[in-house]
């Protein structure tokens, strides 16, 4: 019998890992209803390795979503509710002091519930910028150090963080390097009317919906390997090398912004949209990404990377806006080469 080739196990494993995804997606969908974007570019945020800040209302199923990901994704899950009085050692742990029956003492560490695959942050911006900092290296390193040593965290581990965009009472900014951390922001929605009705009957009968477990660790492990061996066509890297460039107003490409912008995305930026329009791509049953897949990602990871200036606020201008403009005008620009 001949052996295959790398790249027919390559599109097997591709095809196996979206009919494994449309399973994964029917669970979600299940018992988070009608938010089929919000569960798409979540379970991108996850394929990817990332970690996703959503944006939402209170009320609009953002714990629901991350319970019910725990499940369907086979994660260990724990969740940390954000408030101004949470200390750094409630979300790592710390060292306690025990003395033995014979009278030998020794510390001791506890766990803090961020030990485990899948973390939801609640309300994150509701901690002080002392708590917040806890997670900095977490979430980039999949490490914390305590009392200088350094412990792993689980594998795979994604924080998911909920925001609400209204209520800044008592709330502290995320600061740029946590923002960053992120590799999508998925804003939630009201949900249409129909959804609403579907969501409506589905919850408030006698028995709540279900969802069921699709994948292990290991083989969300597995499918994050085989979303960084997925083919990019260089009209794709040049579309994400170009959009990124023109969104960062100190560049030649962003000079028009200047006056709009206070700041742009940085290296990560291009780096989460490679990975992104892999796993967008994957979920949509295709093999590789397009151009089209760079537009669609656009907005999930460049709106937190990105501040207005004050003279952009003043005249009404909006990121989502900034950022429709520069990518109808980079792709412009692409399909005239």
């Amino acid at each position: 019998m001949a052996a295959t080739s790398p790249e027919a196990d390559l599109v097997d494993a591709i095809e196996r890992l979206g009919d494994k995804l449309g399973q994964a997606k029917a669970s979600i969908n299940h018992r988070f209803i009608g938010q089929e974007k919000v569960v798409d570019l979540v379970l991108a945020s996850m394929l990817c390795g990332g970690h996703a800040l959503l944006v939402g209302l209170p009320g609009l199923g953002k714990t629901r979503l991350v319970d019910t990901l725990g499940t369907v994704m086979g994660l260990s899950a724990n969740r940390i509710q954000f408030t101004p009085d949470l200390m750094p050692a409630d979300i790592l742990g710390s060292e306690v002091l025990e003395t033995a029956d014979g009278g030998a003492r020794a510390f001791r560490f506890i766990e803090g519930p961020i030990f485990c695959q899948l973390l939801m942050a609640d309300e994150i911006n509701r901690a002080s910028p002392r708590t917040q900092s806890a997670l900095l290296q977490a979430m980039q390193e999949k490490e914390v150090t305590i009392a200088g040593q350094h412990r792993k965290l689980g594998r795979p581990f994604h924080v998911l963080a909920t925001q609400n965009p209204i209520e800044q009472e008592g709330t502290y900014p995320l600061p740029e390097a946590q923002l960053d951390r992120f590799l999508v922001q998925v804003d939630v929605e009201y949900p249409t009317r129909a959804t609403e009705r579907d969501i409506l009957i589905a919850t408030t009968g006698a028995e709540d919906a279900q969802s069921t477990q699709v994948f292990t660790a290991d083989e969300l492990l597995d499918a994050q390997a085989v979303i960084r061996r997925m083919p990019v066509g260089e009209q794709v890297v040049e579309a994400i090398l170009d959009l990124v460039r023109a969104c960062r107003p100190g560049e030649a490409e962003g000079r028009d912004l200047e006056g709009s912008l206070s700041w742009g995305p940085g290296p990560r930026a291009a780096q989460a949209l490679m990975l992104t329009v892999r796993a967008r791509a994957l979920l949509d049953g295709r093999l590789a990404p397009s151009v089209g897949d760079v537009a669609a990602m656009s907005r999930a990871v460049l709106t937190h990377r990105m501040a207005l200036s004050f003279a952009a606020r003043a005249r009404g201008e909006t990121l989502s806006g900034i950022i429709d403009r520069v990518t109808s005008r980079t792709l412009r620009l692409e399909a005239a080469a």
